[in-house]
Formats: structure tokens, sequence, C-alpha cells
């Protein structure tokens, strides 16, 4: 054994058990207030890694190199805050005060602070030894290269079952779907989440979960891994069913690893884990518990809000403080597979007599929730599955009356939400670092602080909130806009940390500088190397000024997955073709090259929302024969993979109804032909209208076109999505020229204005003076803009290029397109097509010997066009 060294004279020792995020807080909280370095800080974690962010777990998953390293880093270098990897203390004596490492290393300790975290279980049943878990980034890279081998060993995808129906069971199952596995999840609740969800709400999340092509065996749980010649080939669950699967991973809940605690005797909660009281102090003196491990009141919690709660708390209590631990808060928001959940406060309406205000649309798997006081008044809690963006404005009202009717707080309602509510200083705005509203507003003003946090940064790193699960950065930025504005000081539009310039700044300096390219933009108005935000604004902005190949000149790197493959990525890897129908008039003779390049290529065809035709289920090194058959019959790409104009409809108009006034079909086509290829801020959608009827329903579009007996009236700002918006009347009764005119001015401006996905509706919303000004702008030209408005469409319109066709033109630009998921003209002969959908999943080993494929009910599996 070896010793280490004696401390100095008056300065402690401080061992910190455990190496997870808890850990780290502590160590970061203890180096931050000790400045007088009185206490001496050890770490000793078994894991090789420094501790990282188990919360981002997924993102591992999606990216091997992903660094989840929790800052800051910079303590670890000093002599006062060490950190022990790859090594497990595997023996304390509470009367000498020392503790043990597996690699025999004595560490001297005057405080001990417990916090070993959790293991994640593996029930006791046959073939336990083949299971797999989801806790740790080693668990997660295994996971992933097994999952690769088994993919190639197979030829096939991977099929794997998920046993847990819970946060990490969810994120395990979604993250390997997106690595191309078949993934299905078993959860023993009769919904998904059922620890955090009601039932409606779980039942929405499951309904979005299933429309992934995640399959759900819900009410039962695994009986049996069955394990044939060493491998894993099924499982056998409780309901009697057999599902056929390579891999199983075990996400059911936390068991926390109080081995140290039992042996050193001391007490535990009923459950496990270290019983601590309101200081986390464990029932031997110098001895504290923090974090997973910690058993609070009975209660073991694996949230990361309470275990740096509990890290303050010692904190404080080690340099001499009274901080308390009183409570554990449950609010989580997270995105499951991409999708918004969120839940806080009394969730499930326990409280008694509680009203529960409820909008639900299982059709859009939608559900949002509020808990009431018995008087409607007193926010008790909420739940969001879908759309969580009330959440952040919600979670610190709670326990506070609301300013007017519950529902007028619910985004789905459709209904205005007041924006006068003032959040009391009390209100925790960050509870992940437990940060009030109070604090937020003192660091703007410089209470306390030198000088005041007036930059979105710069108010994170000295209060800390928004630096943990970031679900809060909304609400923060919006309590500094308004201290900012009350003081009289200017905002920050800053598009990332990378630009300073809001989205319309740095459009009009790249305009006007004339730069072409990223390095020249960052060079000249950036710093650094740009990032996923910044980086897709630019691809954007240079491709609505220059119109050239979006691919050429290193700006494919700024494009996402759709937009480089110029086609939609579908969740088995495959892509969609969308070919232009201008509005949605096409020929028999175009009809039977569709159906033609659908059957040659064994694509799902499906009418979209928008009169097109969508060809489901090709490789990407099939696209350029697609498009080659497409562009040969007078078809072009239809954009449907950008932030661009997607589609004009129309309806017949005069030329076949009995009611039309106006050829809506022909100017559709002349409007669609225009704007195709159009990049802009978020994607776009037109509609023309022959008649009042509506029947082409321009007012939901971001453009609509409705003729009049006297000409055309134009309506603008409209669209859907999750919050959808009827387009305005912007101005009535006009001619073809000036209907265009009115058209190219209001795009440009939009293009050269808007934030970032921000959507017409949006913008307007935006714009001080609303429909009114855009109206002054675009119709009577109030700041002398419409020349130049015009001139830039123009030079849109002079230079468009079909992608399409400039791809199979060049065969550098065709190198782009080679597979790396499945070899060419090799059929996976484990998917089995679904004749009512169109859609792939893994066959079962009989199925394969019998040459069957059972049929999928379409109704569990719905299918979104491009368009949608």
């Amino acid at each position: 054994m070896t010793e280490t060294t004696h401390t100095p004279a008056g300065v402690r020792d401080v061992v910190i058990v455990g190496g997870g995020p808890a850990a780290h807080r502590l160590a970061d909280s203890l180096h931050a207030r000790d400045e007088e370095r009185t206490l001496r800080v050890t770490v000793v974690g078994e894991e090789l890694h420094r501790p990282y962010d188990r919360v981002a777990l997924s993102t591992r998953l999606a990216d091997a190199a992903a660094d989840l390293t929790l800052e800051p880093t910079a303590m670890w270098d000093e002599g006062h805050t060490r950190l022990v990897t790859g090594e497990r203390v595997v023996a304390v004596d509470a009367a000498a005060r020392t503790a043990t490492t597996s690699s025999g290393q004595v560490l001297p300790w005057d405080e001990l602070v417990l916090a070993t975290g959790s293991s994640a279980p593996v029930p006791d049943l046959p073939g336990r030894d083949h299971a797999r878990v989801y806790r740790t980034i080693d668990d997660v890279d295994a996971l992933v290269a097994e999952t690769q081998e088994l993919a190639a060993r197979h030829g096939r995808p991977a099929q794997v079952v998920v046993a847990g129906g819970g946060l990490l069971g969810l994120e395990a199952a979604g993250g390997l779907a997106k690595l191309g596995a078949h993934a299905a999840v078993v959860h023993s609740g009769g919904w998904l989440m059922s620890a955090q969800l009601d039932e409606g709400a779980g039942r929405a999340l499951g309904r979005i979960i299933a429309g992934q092509g995640i399959g759900l065996h819900l009410g039962t749980r695994p009986a049996e891994v069955v394990v044939e010649d060493g491998a894993v080939v099924a499982v056998q669950l409780t309901n009697g069913r057999l599902i056929a699967c390579d891999l199983i991973v075990f996400a059911i809940g936390i068991s926390p690893r109080d081995e140290l605690a039992r042996d050193l005797g001391l007490e535990l909660g009923p459950r496990g884990g270290v019983a601590i009281d309101t200081s986390c102090a464990a029932s031997v003196a110098n001895i504290w518990a923090i974090g997973e491990v910690a058993s609070f009141e009975g209660r073991c919690t694996g949230l990361v809000a309470p275990a740096n709660a509990m890290a303050e708390v010692v904190a404080d209590r080690l340099l001499g403080g009274a901080a308390e631990f009183t409570s554990v808060d449950d609010a989580t928001k997270l995105k499951l597979s991409g999708v918004d959940v969120a839940s806080f406060g009394d969730a499930l309406a326990r409280t008694e007599q509680a009203l529960e205000i409820v909008y639900a649309d299982p059709a859009r798997g939608l559900y949002q929730k509020l808990v009431m006081t018995d008087d409607a008044k007193t926010l008790l809690g909420g739940i969001f599955v879908g759309d969580a963006s009330p959440y952040a404005s919600l979670r610190p009202m709670l326990g506070t009356e609301l300013s007017a009717e519950p529902a007028a707080y619910l985004s789905a309602s459709g209904m205005e939400a007041p924006a006068g509510d003032e959040l009391p200083a009390a209100a925790l705005v960050c509870a992940c670092n437990n940060v009030t509203a109070g604090t937020i507003r003192d660091a703007v003003n410089g209470v306390g602080h030198e000088e005041g946090c007036t930059e979105l940064g710069a108010l994170k790193t000295c209060t800390r909130a928004g630096t943990q699960c970031g679900s809060c950065v909304p609400l923060v930025k919006k309590l500094l806009e308004s201290e900012l504005t009350k003081s009289g000081q200017a905002i920050s539009h800053a598009l990332c940390e990378h630009f300073e310039l809001s989205r319309q700044e740095l459009f009009e300096s790249v305009r006007v500088l004339e730069l072409t390219s990223f390095e020249e933009i960052i060079g000249r108005l950036g710093t650094g190397r740009g990032c996923d935000v910044c980086k897709p604004v630019v691809g954007s902005i240079l491709a609505s000024q220059h119109g050239s190949y979006i691919l050429d000149g290193g700006r494919g790197g700024l494009q996402d997955t759709n937009d480089r493959a110029m086609a939609n990525m579908q969740k088995d890897g495959t892509y969609s073709v969308v070919p232009r129908i201008p509005a949605g008039e096409v020929t028999p003779e175009k009809l039977a090259v569709i159906a033609q390049v659908a059957m040659e290529f064994g694509l799902y065809t499906k009418i979209t929302g928008g009169q097109r035709i969508d060809l489901f289920g090709a490789r990407l090194d099939q696209l350029p024969d697609i498009w080659r058959i497409l562009v040969d019959a007078g078809f072009e790409s239809g954009q449907a993979y950008g932030k661009s104009l997607r589609n004009v409809k129309s309806c017949v108009g005069s030329t076949w109804c009995r009611y039309g006034v106006q050829d809506s079909v022909a100017m559709a086509i002349k409007l669609e032909l225009r704007y195709r290829g159009l990049r802009s801020p978020h994607k776009l959608k037109f509609g023309v209208s022959g008649c009042a009827r509506e029947c082409a329903e321009a007012r939901g579009k971001d453009v609509g076109v409705i003729a009049t007996d006297q000409g055309w009236n134009l309506y603008v700002g409209g669209n859907g999505g999750f919050q959808p918006a009827h387009a305005q009347l912007l101005a009535s009764d006009l001619d073809d020229e000036t209907l265009i005119r009115y058209i190219d001015r209001y795009m440009m401006y939009y293009i050269r204005t808007a934030d970032r996905l921000q959507r017409t509706a949006r913008w307007m919303e935006d714009l001080e003076g609303g429909l009114d000004h855009v109206r002054e702008v675009v119709v009577e030209d109030s700041l002398g803009l419409a020349e130049e408005l015009e001139a830039a469409m123009a030079k849109h319109v002079d230079t468009y290029e079909d992608e399409w066709a400039a791809t199979l033109a060049d065969p550098e630009r065709l190198r782009r397109f080679r597979s790396f998921v499945n070899a060419p003209g090799t059929p996976d002969p484990s998917v089995a097509r679904v004749p009512e959908r169109g859609q792939f999943r893994p066959a079962t080993a009989e199925e394969r010997e019998r040459g069957e494929a059972v049929l999928v009910a379409g109704a569990t599996i719905p299918v979104r066009g491009a368009d949608a």
C-alpha cells in the first residue's frame, strides 16, 4: 500500500468517492467558494473518463466523437483539487478516516462524501448474462460497436429490444433506431414514462414513438433472454409473446451503489441508498452523501437538479454554512427521439380537489395539461408532450396565481397567453442549478458583481443558469432582455457565439461586402470555426444571394443531411424523392414516368398534401439513376429537402370549375416556376384559389392568392405547424403584374430580415407594426427598397438551375452519392415490405423460412410526406 503525502497544517482533506456529475458539481463549488484553499479535495472515479454529462448520452450514440466532459475542467489542474480516474474505492475505515483504492492507494480524509451514483439493474432471469445496459459512455460505445457488428454479420439491421419505457429506455431505443437498428421497447407500465406522465400523455407519446417505427410492448416485461449457440435470438415476455432479437438492453431504473455505506454500517433508506438529513449528512459524523446514492425522505432520485442542489448544500456545510436540502424537484424536460416531453410539479394531480385543464390531439401526438387548485387560479403542475414550448415560462410560476385563465397558457389551445406575468424573485428559473429569477435579475443589473452580465453567455457563466440541460435558456434570455429594456440598454441579437450579428445583419453584411464563402464570412464577420447554428444560416444566405449550386465551393459542409442528398432521409435510412409538379398539373405521360420509376426501384408512392407525388425507399446510390429518368421526362427537383419553396397548391379554377373567376392553375404554375429553389429562413408554401370558396386553402399558406372578379387578393403570413396561423390580407383586386411584384417584395423582405428558422407568421408578429408595417414596405415602398427587392428576386429567377440536373451533368458532383449503408443490388432478405404503407420491418426467422411477411396495421405507423 502507498500513503498519500501529509496534509499541510490547517488544511482539511475532502475525499469524494465517485466521479459523476454530482461529484463534479461539488468539486467545482468547493473550488469556487474556498478562496483561502482551506480544503484539499480528491475526487476518485472508477471510469477512465473525466466527469461527463450523463443526460447527453444519446448524443454519443449519434456521434462517437462527441465530448460530454463537464465544464469547468481547469480545477483539475490545480494542486488543491485532484481527480483520480480509473480507480475505485474498495474500503473505508471510519475510525482511521482513510479510504483505500483498488490500486492500494490510501487516502486520508477529514470529510468523506459518497457520490457513488447508481447502477443499471438487470433482473434475475434466464439468459441475463447476455443482456446489456445503458448507463455509461462505455456502455453506449459498446452498444454502437455491437449494433454495427451484428448488422454486418447478419447482412441486415440489428434487431434490438430495450426493456424499460422510461427516460433512459426511450433514449436508448431512439438512438439505436437512428443507427439503423430495428428497435422495440418492452415496458411494464400501461403507457410510456408511467412514472412521470399520466395516461393521456403517455399514450400520446406512445403514438409518436410507434409512428417512428419503434415497436411497443406495454403491460409486460421480459421473462427470459433466449440464447442459442452463445448468441441472443429472442426475448420471451411474461405475456407469452416471443420477440426475435439480436440484442437486449435493460434500462429499467437505477439501483443506488451503497456497498461502501453498508460496509460502514451507515443508516440506509427503505429502498437502499444512504439515508441523509436536510444537511445531506449520513448517520456517521463527517460522512455525507449526494446524488443518486443519497436517500432523502426514503427516496433516491436520478435527476440532475436534486443532485446539484445536494452538492451545493454539502459545499456550503463544509465551509461553515447552514444550507439545507428540503425537497426533490421532479421537473423534467427532454427530447425523446425528437419528441418534446416535459413534466413538473404535481403532474399527476395527486393534490386533493385539483383541477386538470387538458388539451389533447391524438392524431398529432399532442398533449398539454395544467394542474390547478380547485379555484383554477394557482398552478400546481403540468405535462407537455409533442409541444413543450409553454414549459419554460410556466415552470417558474409553480405555486403562484396565473393572471389569466389556465387554457390561455397552453400553446395548443390557440389562445393568446398573457404577456404581463412578472416572475417573482423567488421563482425557480433553472431547476438544475437552483437559480431564481431574482438571481438572474441581480446579475444583469450588477448586484453582487463588479459589473452587470449583459450578454447571455456571460449571464449563464456567472449564474450557472442554463448550463446543464439548457431547457431554461429561452426564459433566461427573456429575463435578460426584459432587464436590459428596463434599464435602457441595447439588446444583443447575436446569431450564436461565433457571430455577434443577427441573421438580418449578417445577411446585409454578406450582401454589401459581396462575400461568397463561409471562410470569408467568418473571417470578416465572425470568430472561430462555426457551429450547427450559424453554418446552415450562412449556407442559406449564400444560396439565396448567389443562386449557385448549393454543394459547390465548400458549401456542402454547411448543409444538413437532406440538402446534401437533395432528398429527404427517412427513418429507415432510405430517401424520398419528390419531383416538382407545378400547381399539381401533370400530363398522363409524366405520370407514367413516375409509375415507371416506382416500379423499377421498388418505391412506395404517396400523394402529398401539396399536390405532389412522393417516392419513398430509395438508397443514396440510387438517387442519380432515379433523377436521370425523371429529368429526361421533364421533371426537376421539388426542393422538398430544403428551407425553400415547397409547392404552390391550386384548385382547377375557371378552366374547369363553374365557380372559378380566375385561372388559378396558370397563376399557380407561374408562381411556382418563379420562386422554385428560393432559399429562405424556413420552408415556404403558397396557395392559389380560383374563387372565394377557397379549395386550395390559400389562407393557410405563407403566401395565399384568392381570385376575385376584379383580379387577385393577396394574403401573407399563414402557415401550419404546432402554431398554425391564418394569412392576413395585404392587398386587394390586383392584376397579374402587380400581384407578382408585391410577392417579390414580400418574399425578399422576409428573407433579408427574418431570424433563422422563423416562419412568416412569427416574423410578422415580431415586426414592429406587424401587417401594417409589411404593407407600408411592400405596397407603399416606405423604405425605398422596392426596386432593390425586385432586382434581387429577378436575379434569383435568372440564375435558377435545377439541382438534380446540375448534379447529373457533373461526374465530380455525382461522387457524393455513394451508398454507405446498403450495397447496390443486394436487397436485404430480412426486410419485409408491408403492402398497405410500403413500410419496412425485420422479418422473423420463421417468416424468412416460410417466405412470408406478416402485415402491420397501417394506423399504428403513420407516414408523413415531405410536404406534411
